[in-house]
């Protein structure tokens, strides 16, 4: 299995991944194929996929904020059951982002998730592959190590519509075990940063915005 980067929309790969994506996830949570041109071209968003005889069956896009000294997991998609996908993306996508880290002279501080909660929306069926049903991905991402921070959490619609996307948690998977809650304004920073792509923020995503940044800490739950 091949891990390749994908830099460019006119990437065959690109076209492959996309059609995964959409084939597996709700539309509200796939951009648009073209919108895709520039987050491709930025050097800190890392989109790859992982390349089976010459198929697209897996990928993850990620970022490393090197100002905050934090990650992103953006998403994992497993196209295919029984073949290590997963942990084949885990393991690569982990030496990259040490390696990110290290070049800036610091040990990453963790990396952010947004994971789905199946007990919210117990009717999302990910495209049937059963790798991404909702309850194995949360218990999956909670053996590696990511908690959920304790706010309620919505996130602005990718079809850039001004619409509130809940069912989900924040997450954040710390690499020191000692580490049991977060500033706000860390939260706050990263999510203003993040979402700065998208100018249609709904109202709940702004309100949640002015609450954490009221909040001194947010407490890190188990999922």
């Amino acid at each position: 299995m091949e891990y390749i980067r994908i830099t460019s929309i006119e990437d065959p790969l690109f076209t492959q991944m996309h059609n995964l994506m959409k084939s597996i996830f709700p539309p509200e949570e796939v951009l648009a194929f073209d919108l895709w041109r520039e987050p491709l071209q930025d050097p800190d968003i890392r989109v790859f996929v992982a390349v089976h005889e010459g198929q697209v069956v897996g990928s993850t896009e990620y970022r490393y904020v090197t100002a905050l000294n934090v990650a992103m997991t953006d998403f994992t998609i497993i196209g295919k059951p029984g073949l290590g996908i997963g942990r084949f993306l885990y393991k690569n996508r982990e030496r990259d982002l040490d390696q990110l880290a290290a070049e800036a002279g610091v040990q990453m501080l963790g990396m952010f998730a947004e994971i789905y909660d199946p007990y919210q929306s117990i009717d999302l069926e990910f495209g049937g592959v059963t790798p991404m049903n909702p309850i194995v991905r949360r218990e999956v991402l909670s053996h590696l190590g990511y908690q959920r921070l304790d706010f309620p959490y919505v996130h602005p619609s990718w079809g850039n519509d001004g619409e509130a996307v809940d069912g989900l948690d924040f997450c954040f998977m710390p690499k020191d075990d000692q580490i049991v809650a977060l500033p706000g304004q860390l939260i706050v920073d990263f999510l203003s940063w993040y979402y700065s792509v998208l100018p249609n923020k709904p109202q709940a995503w702004l309100d949640m915005i002015e609450r954490l940044k009221e909040t001194p800490e947010v407490a890190l739950r188990p999922l």
